[in-house]
């Protein structure tokens, strides 16, 4: 039942039935019941008493207030009594990564250091979910300064994934993607530099975007930086785009996309032609479960039409040490600037990974620089003929809670982002969908990379694989 049907049997409903229901209700259905009566102080009430279960054990946030969450909705609710909504959206519950300002807050980006900075204005995001009248349900959790692929964090402890509390829920966006997959309201944004985003949507069943560059504008805009959508569904994900993919004259790095439409329904990917890469070159082998998931999917893609072509490894690991070189210098400039109490207040990986950033002289940061510009041509060539490309997002499922990351030595810590990294670095279009799950139940997504400026192109393919995927759909009500 969908949460119009909802409106004419609220009355009768307890709150366990609609706290079920707000768990398994699309954005879609949230607009409509909205528009035929329901209150989004219901849902608001709802959400917060999911939020309320879980949070104990999931730790999906940084901030969360749950009386200006519930005096946000019932501004909504009087908007739409005297027909003033802000949009159709107007009441929907949704999540901002930690790192994504919202005024008058602070933005630690997951250390512990003391007196972090607060922030003077919205980011870019902030203002276009405010100016949808959409309800901002908190501050999700990040690992210290999103250097992580996990949700170990200096000031925050664990967080922990929806399906499992024992395994990673993924990073950088850690808790955007406890929060999606644990039905925290039906929208999540979260920020990605190398997989940040499409992490935890590996490791949560979960449908994100990682779009075109400049497309969703930041309020620090860095090279390989996007902000972008976590959700269960892919037409949540599109809907959220729908709200953020907008210019914003605060972020130098936008571009002048063609106006998009994220309600393209692909009938068939007959005609297309489909790059599939399941060897990245560099990092981690791919684990045979997860080679076998995202082959199966690509059989679906061929048997309906399109034709799926083989795609060489194009990352080398000179570009993959060189990038992570960099970051680590850059990173080294931010601790060396610490005092010795600051400097023990974050994690003991962070400090030795940073560290090593020492080593690299002005020359050689130069010449680490260069890589990003090498990995962002090798990209675009080997794709360039492709209307699609499927891949792995991450070569394993997932990890343990407690660990850092899938390979815990600090000198050895990207061997997992071999797939992901190169859609930041050419700008391109990289979404997450889950293709199959590993004989012990974890969850395995499927990367569908496109043009860019082709992000609508790319949710729909993943619309229409979900539509078909069969066993391969998550099973929500499993989350606990």
């Amino acid at each position: 039942m969908s949460l119009a049907e909802h409106v004419s049997q609220r009355a009768e409903k307890k709150e366990s039935s609609m706290t079920q229901q707000t768990q398994d209700t699309t954005t879609a259905d949230l607009a409509a019941g909205f528009a035929a009566g329901l209150d989004p102080r219901e849902v608001a009430e709802a959400v917060l008493s999911r939020i309320a279960e879980r949070e104990p054990v999931l730790n999906a946030f940084y901030l969360h207030d749950p009386d200006q969450v519930r005096a946000d909705a019932a501004a909504s609710a009087a908007r739409w009594a005297a027909g003033t909504q802000r949009s159709k959206y107007d009441g929907v519950p949704v999540t901002v990564k930690e790192n994504i300002p919202r005024a008058g807050h602070p933005v630690p980006s997951g250390t512990a250091l003391a007196n972090p900075p607060i922030a003077q204005s919205n980011a870019p995001v902030t203002d276009r979910l405010l100016e949808a009248g959409m309800v901002i349900l908190g501050s999700t959790t990040m690992p210290d300064w999103g250097m992580l692929s996990s949700g170990v964090s200096s000031l925050h402890g664990i967080s922990r994934n929806a399906w499992n509390p024992a395994l990673t829920t993924g990073g950088s966006s850690a808790g955007a993607g406890a929060a999606a997959a644990a039905g925290y309201g039906p929208l999540h944004v979260g920020t990605d530099i190398g997989g940040s985003i499409r992490l935890p949507g590996t490791w949560a069943g979960l449908a994100t975007l990682k779009p075109s560059a400049g497309l969703v504008p930041l309020h620090a805009p860095y090279l390989g930086r996007a902000a972008g959508p976590l959700s269960r569904t892919v037409a949540g994900a599109a809907d959220l785009m729908s709200v953020i993919a907008r210019p914003d004259a605060r972020d130098y790095s936008t571009r002048p996309y063609p106006q998009m439409d994220w309600t393209k329904i692909l009938s068939s990917p007959r005609g297309l032609r489909v790059g599939l890469q399941l060897h990245a070159g560099p990092g981690a082998a791919v684990d045979p479960e997860v080679a076998a998931a995202v082959q199966s999917a690509a059989e679906m893609f061929s048997a309906a039409g399109a034709t799926v072509v083989s795609v060489a490894p194009f990352l080398t690991q000179e570009v993959l040490t060189g990038i992570d070189a960099f970051w680590r210098t850059r990173s080294w400039a931010d601790y060396k600037a610490l005092d010795e109490e600051a400097r023990g207040s974050l994690l003991p990986y962070i400090a030795r990974w940073c560290t090593g950033g020492k080593d690299y002289d002005g020359a050689a940061t130069i010449q680490n620089y260069q890589r990003f510009g090498q990995l962002q041509q090798a990209t675009r060539e080997a794709t360039e003929g492709f209307d699609l490309v499927l891949s792995p997002v991450a070569p394993m499922a997932a990890f343990g809670a407690e660990d850092p990351m899938p390979s815990n030595d600090p000198d050895t810590p990207m061997t997992h982002i071999s797939f992901t990294l190169p859609y930041n670095m050419s700008g391109q279009p990289a979404a997450t969908i889950n293709c199959g799950f590993t004989s012990d139940g974890r969850t395995i997504g499927l990367q569908v990379a496109g043009r860019v400026g082709a992000d609508d192109d790319v949710l729909a393919a993943c619309a229409w694989y979900e539509s078909v995927r069969g066993d391969a759909a998550p099973d929500w009500s499993r989350v606990p």
